[in-house]
């Protein structure tokens, strides 16, 4: 990693020393601050004398990461360590990144999400909970949170594959903006995790005397759309540009939510609109290599939820661009949820479900063995497709006999089992290579390792919504658009689709490495931004000036030289209390 020093950059100023200093994660240094600066800013006894490079501190740390057993352990060293020091923390995450990916986020932050309480240490973002709602434009008020142009925020109720974690759920937004930074270069003195906490429906949460959230029933109906709109009201008050980013809200609000305010604010789910531009993204680079085109596509979703159909929703939009009609289009998707196949006048079905329900007359004929529901066997049995995804939360539900259906159809079977944690994974890629005597081309939400087939390597590609939101974050706020677009994230996925090492060689992974995620960002961020100029959402701009728009919005972890500031004053070390 290449780090600047400290004198290639304009000095800070700052206006506390002593202890306070320390205590800052934001400035702490640790013990890379020099004789000047301690001197100056009373940090002599409170540091030993040593001093180190932010390389040594790197190197350090990652001895110590590389100590402990498990990645709950390692996720909790580096949470500690971002709440102690950020500028090390994300030096020692970016140069790092394919190896702490999976720390500090899927899959180990799902069991950081149900141990949050016990291992609850540092005030990290706000909680804003519903008996406190009049408070919230009091709370987002504080001079602390003037510079904030990016917002992360979830409500707990449905935390991956893991259900309703309550308060637990503050470690997505958390883990969100980490990647933001690791990855899309944003500031993170720029950025802020927040927690809608309405209660939760986790009994053993509100059973638990360590659970730190409101212990109280998860509200729903009119006070909780109440609720929310007193925090986006607040939003639009105090950052009017801000970007806000849903995360793991139930599929009965996700939606909901997005279509309510995505033209109020400069907004988007992740859930929903970036799961559906990686998974279209590395679908378009699965084509490289499976010669199947868009328009022959026959697709299977297994999970219909708002993520589901999400996904369905902006592949379907890249099918129409490559010259399906819309109605032929939609007779291509067979989206699968618990009741079976989705059909048309089915009771239920929810206002996103209903472009990809199928004609009753569709179905009319197919083999079926029993007479209730459309099962998903009976789907593959019958529609024949050449690409099935999952995001069921249903683990082993693509069982053998269902792949080996799939894989008796068609040459080369895409299939995607996207559920994370690990835990929830539809199914496992070494299983699928198997089962297919080695000819899936597979993708998974979680990291899994290479598999040994056939006297060759299959790598297994990770679909992590961090290879889109980082660039399309740095995008959207390095020309100042207005709003986030659907359009945005088809071009994102053409982006995405267009730096895939299969393009080249079609034993190759379909999507670009982990540590290469900052130069990702770039590419979506660029495409990203000309998308938005074209579409009228923000002030024109020439492409030779993309490039440093692009820059000047990136921040990258190095230690400033701190000076004192007009009005300096030294907080005592042991106040009177």
């Amino acid at each position: 990693m290449t780090v600047q020093s400290s004198d290639e950059i304009d000095p800070l100023e700052i206006e506390v020393g002593g202890r306070a200093l320390l205590t800052e994660p934001l400035l702490n240094k640790g013990l890379a601050f020099t004789v000047e600066e301690r001197s100056a800013f009373g940090l002599h006894g409170l540091l030993p004398p040593h001093i180190e490079t932010l390389e040594e501190q790197v190197e350090r740390r990652l001895i110590a990461v590389r100590r402990l057993r498990t990645n709950a352990e390692r996720y909790h060293f580096l949470s500690d360590l971002q709440d102690e020091n950020e500028t090390l923390f994300y030096a020692l995450i970016t140069s790092h990144l394919s190896e702490m990916l999976p720390i500090i986020y899927t899959p180990t932050v799902g069991q950081g999400c149900q141990e949050f309480s016990d291992y609850w240490r540092y005030p990290r973002g706000l909680f804003l909970s519903l008996p406190y709602k009049d408070r919230i434009a009091e709370i987002l008020s504080h001079p602390r949170y003037d510079r904030v142009e990016t917002i992360v925020v979830s409500d707990g109720e449905r935390v991956l594959g893991l259900g309703d974690q309550g308060v637990g759920g503050m470690g997505i937004p958390v883990g969100k903006l980490a990647l933001y930074t690791a990855c899309g270069g944003l500031n993170p003195a720029t950025t802020l995790p927040v927690f809608l906490d309405v209660g939760t429906d986790n009994q053993a949460r509100l059973d638990d005397p360590l659970y730190i959230g409101w212990r109280h029933a998860r509200v729903r109906g009119p006070e909780y759309d109440a609720f929310v709109e007193s925090f986006v009201s607040a939003l639009e008050e105090r950052w009017p540009n801000v970007l806000l980013q849903w995360e793991d809200f139930a599929r009965g609000q996700a939606g909901t939510l997005l279509n309510r305010y995505r033209d109020r604010l400069l907004t988007f789910n992740d859930d929903i609109q970036g799961t559906a531009a990686v998974a279209a993204g590395t679908l378009l680079a699965a084509m490289h290599v499976s010669g199947v085109a868009f328009k022959d596509q026959r697709i299977v979703i297994v999970g219909a939820g708002s993520a589901g159909c999400g996904i369905a929703k902006l592949i379907l939009h890249q099918m129409v661009e490559s010259g399906l009609s819309e109605a032929e289009a939609r007779r291509r998707f067979h989206a699968v949820d618990i009741d079976g196949l989705l059909v048309e006048g089915m009771p239920g079905l929810l206002d996103f479900q209903q472009p990809f329900a199928q004609p009753r007359e569709a179905v009319a004929d197919w083999k079926r063995k029993g007479a209730g529901k459309i099962t998903l066997e009976d789907v593959v049995a019958n529609a024949k497709p050449t690409l099935m995804i999952g995001v069921s939360a249903q683990p082993g539900i693509f069982h053998e006999e269902l792949v080996r259906t799939m894989a008796a159809n068609v040459d080369r079977p895409v299939i995607m089992p996207l559920s994370n944690p690990t835990s929830r994974a539809e199914a496992m890629p070494k299983d699928l290579v198997e089962w297919t005597d080695g000819r899936v081309i597979t993708c998974t939400g979680s990291p899994f390792t290479p598999v040994e087939y056939g006297g060759r390597l299959h790598v297994i590609d990770q679909t992590n919504n961090a290879y889109i939101f980082p660039g399309l974050g740095l995008g959207v706020l390095a020309v100042g658009a207005r709003r986030v677009s659907d359009g945005m994230f088809a071009a994102a996925a053409r982006a995405l689709a267009a730096i895939s090492p299969a393009r080249k060689d079609p034993h190759a992974s379909l999507l670009p490495p982990t540590d290469s995620l900052r130069d990702v960002a770039i590419a979506i961020a660029a495409a990203v931004a000309k998308r938005a100029r074209d579409e009228g959402l923000c002030d024109a701009f020439e492409d030779d000036d993309l490039p440093l728009l692009l820059a000047k919005k990136q921040w990258r972890p190095v230690y400033r030289l701190y000076v004192k500031k007009p009005g300096y004053r030294r907080i005592p070390q042991r106040p009177d209390l």
